[in-house]
């Protein structure tokens, strides 16, 4: 597991209106505890080179599920969720 990811999944964090615009992009209609679950699952199935630095936030992609999370590289904190589209 590289450096990048390992930081990610130790120290990832939330602020309130983060869950509000999570189920907005996405359309769903989640709770905090199940975006916080469905998120660390994905950052954790997630190959370690789609962990990509750009600036001061992380851009973690997931092809699998059309998802790219970012996340702020200083506080850890998830910045917004796309819908990635094909």
């Amino acid at each position: 597991m590289t450096e990048n990811k390992l930081k990610v999944l130790e120290n990832i964090c939330y602020t309130e209106l983060v869950y509000d615009r999570i189920n907005k992009k996405l359309h769903t209609n989640l709770s905090k505890k199940q975006i916080e679950a469905f998120l660390l699952n994905i950052l954790t199935e997630t190959n370690d080179r789609f962990y990509i630095k750009t600036g001061k936030n992380f851009y973690v992609t997931n092809t699998e599920n059309n998802i790219r999370i970012t996340i702020n590289s200083y506080t850890f904190r998830v910045i917004t969720v796309d819908k990635i589209k094909r």
